[in-house]
C-alpha cells in the first residue's frame, strides 16, 4: 500500500465513523493536558500574523489530537525543529519547505497558513516614493529562502530593476524592527506584525503590502512529517479541520482574535488588530486549499532568481491535500 492509500484509508475510516460532521464544531474549548490515547502533535511556529491559526489551540474543542505549540524565533531554527523531527510539524515558507522536501526531508504539505499577509517598510526618515529609488538601499529579508526575497525580487524586475540591486541583510524577524529605529537598515520586507509595528511606533512606513506585489500569493504552509500523517490520519484530518475553523472564525471577528493572540505571538492586540483590519484582506485566512498552481509558481519565481535547488521537485509527491477537503458546515 502506496503512502497516498494510506491516506485515504485512513480519511475513509474518519468519515465512517461519523467524525466528518463532528470535526466541524467549534467552541471554546483546548487540547492542554489531552486525555490518554490521544497523539500529542509538535506543532511549530513563529510569532507573526501568518501563524495566526495557531489560534485554534484556543478556538477549538480536539478530541483526536493534542496540539502543543512550539514557538520559534526563525525560520532556519523551525526548518531544522521539523527536519530531525523535534517537531511533528511546523508552519514554513514554502520555499524552504520545498527545499526540505527536495533534500529528502519526509514532510508533506497539508493546508496553507494564510495568504498574502507581509509588507515592505521602509525607515520613517525616507522618503522613497518610486520602486527605482530602492537601489542601493540595505533591506532586510529573513532568508533567501523565503517568500519575502521572492517578492522583493518580484517588485524590482518589474521596475525594470535588476535583482542585486539593492543590498540584501539576513536577519530574524523580530530583530528587523529595532534595526530600522536604529538605522542599521533602510527597510525590510517579512510577515507581519512587524511592519504594523514600525508603523505605529513612527520608525517605519509602508511602502507595499505584499498582495499589491503579488495579488493572493501563498507563504506559510503547514507541513507534516510523513510518518505522523501515516501512523495518525485522524489525528491530521482534525489538525486540518480545525486550522480551517479558525481561519473562518478569525475573519468573522478580528477584534477577538488580536486579544486572543497575545499568548501566541507576544504583541500587543493593537498592533495585531491593525495587521487583521487596515485592510482587512493584509492578510486572509479562508482560501487555504494547496492548489499545486500556487507551488508551481512559487517554484518558477525561485528558478527565476537562481535557486535552482528545487527545479525537479515532485510537486505530487510533496502536496497531501485530501485532508483539506474534508467537509465543513
Amino acid at each position: 500500500m502506496d503512502r497516498r492509500q494510506f491516506v485515504r484509508l485512513g480519511l475513509h475510516t474518519v468519515l465512517a465513523a461519523g467524525l466528518g460532521a463532528g470535526l466541524t464544531a467549534c467552541g471554546e474549548g483546548n487540547s492542554r493536558g489531552g486525555e490518554a490515547g490521544r497523539p500529542r502533535l509538535r506543532l511549530g511556529y513563529l510569532p507573526i500574523t501568518d501563524h495566526l491559526l495557531l489560534l485554534a489551540h484556543d478556538y477549538y474543542p480536539f478530541s483526536r489530537v493534542a496540539l502543543s505549540p512550539v514557538k520559534f524565533s526563525s525560520w532556519p531554527e523551525a526548518a531544522e525543529a521539523l527536519r530531525v523531527g523535534a517537531v511533528d510539524a511546523a508552519f514554513l515558507l514554502t520555499p524552504l519547505g520545498m527545499a526540505l522536501r527536495r533534500q529528502r526531508t519526509p514532510i508533506q504539505a497539508v493546508l496553507l497558513g494564510h495568504r498574502n499577509g507581509s509588507v515592505l517598510t521602509l525607515a520613517a526618515r525616507e522618503e522613497i516614493t518610486a520602486t527605482a529609488a530602492l537601489a542601493g538601499k540595505r533591506i532586510a529579508i529573513p532568508s533567501r529562502f523565503s517568500t519575502h526575497y521572492l517578492l522583493l525580487r518580484r517588485l524590482l524586475a518589474d521596475a525594470g530593476l535588476p535583482g542585486e540591486s539593492v543590498h540584501y541583510i539576513d536577519m530574524a524577524p523580530p530583530e528587523m524592527v529595532q534595526a530600522l529605529a536604529g538605522g542599521r537598515l533602510d527597510g525590510f520586507i517579512v510577515a507581519e506584525p512587524f511592519g504594523a509595528q514600525a508603523e505605529i511606533q513612527g520608525v517605519g512606513r509602508v511602502f507595499t503590502l505584499s498582495k499589491e506585489i503579488w495579488p493572493g500569493h501563498i507563504c506559510c504552509v503547514l507541513n507534516v512529517r510523513e510518518e505522523f500523517i501515516q501512523s495518525h490520519p485522524e489525528a491530521v484530518a482534525e489538525l486540518v479541520t480545525g486550522l480551517r475553523v479558525t481561519g473562518r472564525e478569525i475573519e468573522a471577528d478580528r477584534r477577538r482574535a488580536a486579544v486572543r493572540s497575545v499568548n501566541y505571538l507576544g504583541q500587543a492586540p493593537a498592533v495585531i488588530e491593525h495587521v487583521l483590519t487596515r485592510p482587512p484582506d493584509r492578510v486572509t485566512y479562508h482560501d487555504l486549499f494547496p492548489e499545486p498552481a500556487d507551488f508551481a509558481a512559487t517554484r518558477e519565481q525561485m528558478l527565476r532568481v537562481g535557486l535552482r535547488e528545487v527545479r525537479d521537485i515532485e510537486l505530487d509527491a510533496y502536496l497531501e491535500p485530501a485532508f483539506a477537503r474534508l467537509p465543513l458546515t
